[in-house]
């Protein structure tokens, strides 16, 4: 082929080919990877993939949901303009009438229902400019203390339980970096393989370097493959096994004495309880061998360091504080912690699960992790946000009790961010009785979700593509996410849409915001001197360093790496030990004629949380198309269900029918269902709706079923 030939051809295809890059990060879980997303214009056609970018927490890895998440952002079914319900369809209407609309409906609302009859329910999935914007917004510019998010069914119990032992609760007090050198991790209730794929080489690295694992789940996954040790228990007595474990370190005298002394509080009374306890009725308890219990004991307090990492499994129960408290206390009984590759990991579930449980819209917080009932902290705020402090609402109530409000005819009104609660929530069924008596509930969303679908008017938000800002990953760094891609039709970004909405309610001096950057600058104010202080990060930093760890005090510091050192943050310094009694909750679902078998729920690799996201995207909704009923070959023979069959699965709460999946993974008492799907695959309409007492997360993963054929 001559020169002219091959100047004519690269000529054309340049006049038929562009291709842009926009860098993001993962819109899914908590590792919050780095990725790049490149759009290839071909004639008329556009062709998307999407690649990791090179970043300290993944390295340029990415798992096959980041890979494909450009598809449900990409989406034809993305809402692109306010749509308005009339009758039961939805009509298109403009930004104007839309604002219009809110404006009349909650002026009405709180003239006639009071301030706190209107709610707002956030989301660990945005950023945390407008995690800390929507709790400024409820408490500013609709003057209401009913203010809750979905991070409350996902990460309450382990922030609850560190900040009572810590004082401080960052998901990881270590990097992810010192997890190749630990000498012995316990992973408890977390199934990192599937739900943080990218996390896993850290502990693979760590094996190859002698580590040994030890894995505490009911099921065997692709985790506890990794693990030397599986301890396959029954659901919700993690407990009895933290206590056994302890009972063992104590009686041989395997702890570490100094540490206890000089930095904990209350060893003595922990000491008096363990010494009660019968280790038979430990094995009885948790169906786990003396052996596997007295392996764990003496391999974790023998070796030089270690690492305890919780996640949902021992987390969402309704003792789930007690539950990582008793595991913390094997942290400090063996004085591993605040060392080089000793510490704790609360494997932190959505993509902003960390950061948006920081900034202000639980129901009890204020920004920088403050707490709404302290005055001191009550004061400060008031001060950066030019109110009085009189005039910040007090505190509300947690994510599901505000449907419990609804039902009493408290609250009538409610405006959903970045949420699908129908699906989402413990006892669907109220939930969804809840959302369809309200006078007027407003979703901000990517899609017509279930719950949007009941909605009187839902508005096109941004998606991570478009939608600049940080987040805050699982061990606690702050990163920018930066956004250019060309904003899908009519959608605006939610921080956007709060100060468009306060200014029609006349609070537009609060919310005079055009930027991310403008927020996050207020943001660095409001949190300086709280547990989680931003003030020394900005994004030019983010830029440069590529996340920092907070606490990040001021404008030299590069934030911090690894806490607890010399102090814990309790005001003495020291870490707070607790008595956590096996039958701490009284109240536990128990087996029995009627239900015979345990439940418990989780995530599969391909789908995310409620599935929304993850069900538009065909790349992924190919791997997973539906719930199953994962079943040991001796309990599905016993009930006579056949493989691949329909099966109804009944508790107190509700029934779902799934198809069967047998399999000798799990324990034969126990049966699994993931919770990616709705109507009558949602399992989460099985649950029931005890909450813990500390935190009042839901009881997901622990609940008493029977099955039946579903012929």
């Amino acid at each position: 082929m001559t020169e002219l030939m091959l100047k004519y051809f690269r000529d054309k295809q340049q006049k038929v080919e562009s291709e842009n890059i926009y860098d993001t990060q993962c819109p899914y879980c908590s590792m919050q990877c780095k990725m790049q997303l490149i759009e290839q214009r071909i004639v008329s056609r556009k062709k998307q993939k999407t690649i990791g970018k090179d970043n300290p927490t993944s390295q340029g890895r990415l798992c096959v949901k980041g890979m494909n998440a450009h598809q449900h952002a990409l989406h034809q079914d993305r809402l692109k303009q306010p749509m308005r319900r009339i009758g039961d369809e939805f009509e298109p209407i403009s930004w104007e009438e839309a604002y219009q609309l809110i404006t009349e409906q909650f002026v009405n609302i709180q003239r006639e229902d009071g301030k706190d009859a209107l709610s707002v329910y956030g989301s660990a999935s945005i950023t945390n400019e407008e995690a800390y914007l929507l709790g400024k917004f409820a408490r500013v510019a609709l003057e209401t203390k009913h203010i809750d998010y979905n991070g409350r069914l996902c990460m309450a119990s382990a922030a609850t339980a560190a900040n009572l032992t810590f004082g401080i609760d960052r998901g990881f007090t270590n990097t992810l970096q010192e997890i190749p050198d630990t000498r012995c991790i316990i992973l408890a209730g977390t199934n990192i393989a599937e739900c943080q794929p990218t996390i896993m080489p850290y502990f693979e690295k760590a094996k190859e370097n002698g580590a040994y694992i030890i894995a505490i789940d009911p099921r065997e996954t692709r985790t506890t493959e990794l693990a030397d040790l599986h301890i396959k228990n029954i659901p919700g007595s993690d407990i009895a096994i933290a206590n056994g474990i302890l009972k063992i370190l104590i009686d041989l005298d395997l702890i570490d004495h100094d540490f206890i002394a000089e930095r904990t509080e209350d060893f003595t009374e922990v000491k008096k309880y363990i010494e009660t306890i019968n280790l038979d009725d430990v094995v009885k308890t948790t169906g786990v061998s003396l052996d596997s219990l007295y392996q764990t004991a003496l391999v974790f307090s023998r070796e030089p360091s270690g690492m305890i990492f919780t996640a949902r499994g021992i987390e969402q129960q309704i003792n789930g504080t007690e539950t990582v408290r008793s595991f913390l206390n094997l942290l400090l009984a063996t004085g591993k912690i605040g060392k080089e590759a000793s510490g704790y990991g609360a494997i932190t579930g959505q993509g902003n699960g960390q950061g948006a449980r920081e900034h202000g819209q639980k129901a009890d917080q204020l920004p920088g992790y403050r707490s709404i009932e302290n005055v001191a902290d009550r004061q400060y705020i008031a001060n950066v946000w030019g109110i009085e402090e009189q005039q910040l609402p007090g505190k509300g109530v947690s994510a599901y009790e505000m449907f419990e409000k609804v039902i009493a005819g408290e609250i009538t009104s409610m405006f959903v961010v970045c949420s699908n609660p129908i699906v989402s929530n413990p006892n669907a069924n109220l939930i969804k009785k809840a959302l369809k008596q309200l006078r007027f509930l407003v979703v901000s969303d990517l899609f017509l979700s279930e719950t949007a679908k009941l909605a009187d008017l839902v508005l096109p938000a941004t998606s991570y593509l478009e939608d600049e800002g940080t987040v805050t990953n699982v061990e606690g760094r702050v990163m920018l996410r930066e956004a250019s891609y060309p904003i899908q039709g009519e959608a605006k970004h939610d921080w956007e849409i709060l100060c468009d909405i306060a200014h029609q309610l006349g609070k537009g001096d609060y919310f005079d915001f055009s930027h991310a950057e403008e927020i996050f600058e207020e943001l660095r104010i409001a949190t300086k001197g709280g547990k989680a202080d931003y003030s020394g990060i900005t994004y030019e930093k983010l830029r440069q360093e590529q996340g920092v760890l907070w606490p990040c005090p001021s404008p030299d510091s590069t934030g911090t790496a690894r806490l607890f050192e010399k102090n814990f943050a309790h005001k003495n310094g020291k870490a707070q030990m607790a008595v956590v009694p096996y039958q701490s909750i009284k109240n536990k679902p128990r087996l029995s004629k009627e239900y015979p078998l345990y439940l418990t729920t989780g995530r599969v690799m391909s789908h995310y949380l409620t599935g929304e996201q993850t069900r538009k995207s065909p790349s992924l909704a190919a791997r997973d198309i539906e719930a199953f009923l994962e079943i040991h070959p001796h309990t599905a023979e016993k009930y006579g269900i056949e493989a691949d069959s329909l099966v109804r699965v009944t508790s107190a709460k509700g029934w779902i029918i799934v198809r069967s999946r047998i399999s000798k993974a799990i324990r034969k008492d126990t049966v699994f269902v993931p919770f990616h799907w709705t109507e009558k695959q949602n399992v989460n309409q099985l649950v029931s709706d005890e909450l813990d007492p500390y935190c009042r997360m839901p009881g997901f993963k622990m609940s008493v079923v029977r099955l039946s054929p579903a012929n």
